[in-house]
């Protein structure tokens, strides 16, 4: 069911003949194949040196940076010196990388060493200007494969390339949500042909899907593309939008990756001895495996068994709109091809693999149960993730006790250089000197935080405060000018901020239960504390919304309608388009990170992991991983209570927050000493570097997926 091209044309990022032909320059091509470079500052640097604002403009792409930089500059660059010696410290760096002993390579014994782990997920979120990401799951599922590379563990990720990716958000006058779709070049991105093309069954018909390849690092990436010539028009739309269209694009999508991406394993010739799905989008990997097994002649209840065996499966919500479900008659209308002789089962056997309750055949078809059926292993995203999830399918396994359900947790985390500002990477190299190269799963720099001098780490918050400042004030006057906003308004976006006032941040998913609009339950309380004279603050949001979640589009727009008030005008600023770009500039800048979901909601809310990197602190209901973390000396917890009606939670839980931040939060910030340092402040940013930055890390996180879930299935095959 799948083929070889005839043209095997590797389709490599294509600049412009004068980058060639400056052979000083060759290298520059090198670099922007592997998405390494995302997480290296040294890198970064050498592609904005070529043409700073192109740089910028293209949102650091750098395929685009060398495709359109004049070639004057190109001439210039071939004679630069200082130029040609950061460029070879770049690539040098690079092939220390990759030839460097990792941690798996060190630890991995006898048979463990021929582990293969094939990474399913529908979304990866690696650079901002490779846009297949929508928010927290492409975020974790990015940052793991960069874990994955630095810590040498032999993965494949197996996705989809979008056309058109996730939208790109411009917020109206009125705070409304305009969803812009751009169409993308593949030749602007670093994806390469496999020349593999795969015959994916929809049903009793077929549709063509394209293989191309990105390199993370190490780690190999395989994302498959339905906008091909010979597919029907409607069918090579299936892989246009992420997360758009209606129920049957999306089992359309969920079919080309799950069994897709099986085929291209199969026509890559990779043997893959661990399928991880994160999240239930790739379930119906499990189904084509279940199927081959039965063409091959093996019992049912065999045949199930050995898929299991090999299956880890993450969940990543316990919001029950998170998880996908399609009517029966949809999931006939698709999975129509698993049905028949060659294979054994008839629609009953397929519909029951999908069904919360078997009993009932009206019940919809749901990739979790699915997935839940056919992996032996499942998990979490943490501690108390894993116990909401227990509870919530209790019933499903019909076990007696919610301890008894065999889901377990991996705590999320993030991939610490991704995300650390480079501004606070010279305070890391000159106390805490971390190797990163070669680094054990557990390797903890932030453990000498106390090492760090209070007036250095103090003179680092300014600095990053002050540098998100900039970057706010850019951005809302770029909104003006696409509003076409009077010089007024241009003059006020300038001054938008203080660069000493305590700076809170909230940017995520503008999903409802993680109530954006929370502070602003009081008003006259929230503007007192605001417009303090003595002791002010000031919030910085972003955030969006699934372009079919009018709700959570409704937050944001009161949000914005809020920032504009007399009372909070030029205290309160709204950023538009969300992107990997604007949460490193807040997760680093802001001195608070606010998160205030309804409990237990918060599948585990990996943003505020980032900004302990840079000294920065949490103020957060307790749910999510907060509660792993939380220990009374490096944040603040609000609320404690728990209602019935949500109502009286937010009352409650606002009111919480404005007496923190009033008695608590605020004398810590601004009492300073003779120096002008805050020494009860530094105290707090030093416990959340020291308990937070290693235990909330991807390279910790796949540690534990190698040692619990991983290496225990394939060695079980």
């Amino acid at each position: 069911m799948s083929k070889k091209t005839v043209s095997k044309t590797d389709r490599k990022v294509k600049t412009v003949n004068r980058v060639s032909e400056q052979g000083s320059l060759a290298q520059l091509e090198k670099l922007t194949e592997n998405f390494w470079w995302t997480w290296n500052y040294e890198a970064q640097q050498v592609f904005a040196a070529v043409d700073p604002g192109l740089w910028e403009a293209t949102e650091r792409n750098p395929a685009l940076v060398l495709k359109y930089a004049p070639a004057h500059r190109f001439e210039t660059l071939a004679t630069d010196a200082g130029f040609i010696t950061r460029l070879q410290d770049a690539v040098s760096k690079f092939e220390t990388y990759v030839k460097t002993k990792t941690w798996f390579s060190r630890t991995a014994k006898g048979s463990d060493k021929k582990m293969q782990v094939a990474y399913f997920c529908a979304e990866f979120a690696i650079h901002e200007s490779f846009p297949m990401y929508s928010g927290g799951l492409g975020v974790l599922a990015g940052d793991h494969l960069k874990s994955a590379s630095d810590l040498g563990v032999p993965l494949v990720a197996v996705g989809l390339l979008y056309r058109h990716g996730y939208y790109r958000q411009e917020i109206e006058e009125d705070g409304s949500t305009k969803a812009v779709y751009p169409a993308y070049d593949f030749a602007d991105l670093p994806v390469k042909e496999t020349g593999v093309v795969v015959n994916v069954p929809m049903g009793r018909r077929h549709v063509l899907a394209k293989v191309w390849e990105i390199q993370v690092g190490r780690v190999k990436g395989y994302l498959l593309d339905t906008d091909l010539i010979e597919n029907r028009p409607k069918d090579r739309k299936i892989t246009h939008y992420l997360y758009g269209g209606d129920n049957e694009t999306r089992i359309q999508q969920e079919m080309i990756l799950g069994v897709g991406g099986m085929l291209a394993l199969e026509g890559l010739g990779i043997k893959p001895t661990v399928y991880h799905l994160n999240e239930g989008h790739a379930a119906f990997c499990g189904l084509h495996r279940l199927s081959d097994l039965l063409r091959d002649g093996a019992d049912y209840e065999a045949a199930v068994e050995e898929v299991r065996k090999g299956g880890v499966f993450t969940t990543h919500t316990p919001v029950e709109a998170g998880h996908d479900r399609f009517d029966v008659g949809l999931a006939k209308k698709y999975l129509s091809c698993f049905v028949g002789d060659e294979t054994g089962l008839d629609m009953e056997d397929v519909l029951e693999l999908g069904s919360e309750d078997p009993t009932d055949v009206r019940m919809p078809f749901c990739m979790t149960a699915l997935a839940l059926n056919l992996c032996k292993r499942a998990n979490g995203v943490a501690e108390l993730h894993g116990d909401t999830s227990r509870k919530m399918w209790q019933g499903f396994f019909g076990v007696k006790k919610d301890k008894d359900v065999p889901i377990g947790h991996v705590t999320n985390g993030v991939h610490s250089q991704t995300w650390l500002a480079p501004e606070m990477s010279v305070v890391y190299d000159k106390y805490l000197k971390p190797q990163w190269e070669g680094a054990d799963a557990t390797a903890d720099w932030w453990k000498k935080a106390d090492k760090i001098p209070a007036e250095a780490l103090w003179d680092a918050r300014k600095m990053l405060r002050m540098r998100l400042i900039r970057f706010v004030r850019e951005r809302l006057v770029q909104q003006c000018l696409k509003h076409g906003h009077p010089m007024e308004d241009i003059a006020t976006a300038q001054q938008m901020l203080d660069e000493n006032t305590l700076t809170i941040g909230f940017a995520r998913r503008f999903a409802t239960y993680k109530r954006a609009p929370l502070i602003f339950k009081e008003m006259k309380k929230l503007a007192a504390l605001v417009g303090d004279d003595k002791t002010p603050v000031q919030f910085v949001f972003a955030g969006k919304a699934h372009p079919a979640d009018k709700d959570g589009q409704r937050f944001l727009q009161e949000i914005v309608q809020y920032s504009k008030r007399a009372e909070f005008k030029g205290r309160v600023a709204v950023i538009e388009n969300y992107d990997m770009q604007v949460g490193r500039m807040l997760t680093s800048g802001v001195d608070i990170w606010l998160n205030n979901p309804l409990r237990p909601m918060e599948a585990s809310g990996t943003s505020g992991m980032k900004p302990p990197l840079h000294g920065g602190l949490n103020c957060s209901i307790l749910d999510g991983w907060w509660p792993e973390a939380y220990n009374k000396k490096n944040g603040w917890a609000i609320g404690g209570k728990q209602f019935a009606k949500q109502s009286q939670q937010d009352a409650y839980d606002a009111a919480s927050f404005y007496e923190l931040l009033e008695r608590k939060i605020k004398p810590a910030f601004y009492k300073r000493g003779r120096d002008g340092v805050a020494a009860k402040w530094v105290e707090l940013m030093r416990e959340s570097m020291k308990t937070v930055c290693m235990q909330f890390s991807t390279n910790r996180m796949v540690g534990d997926y190698v040692q619990q879930y991983y290496l225990p299935t394939h060695n079980e095959k």
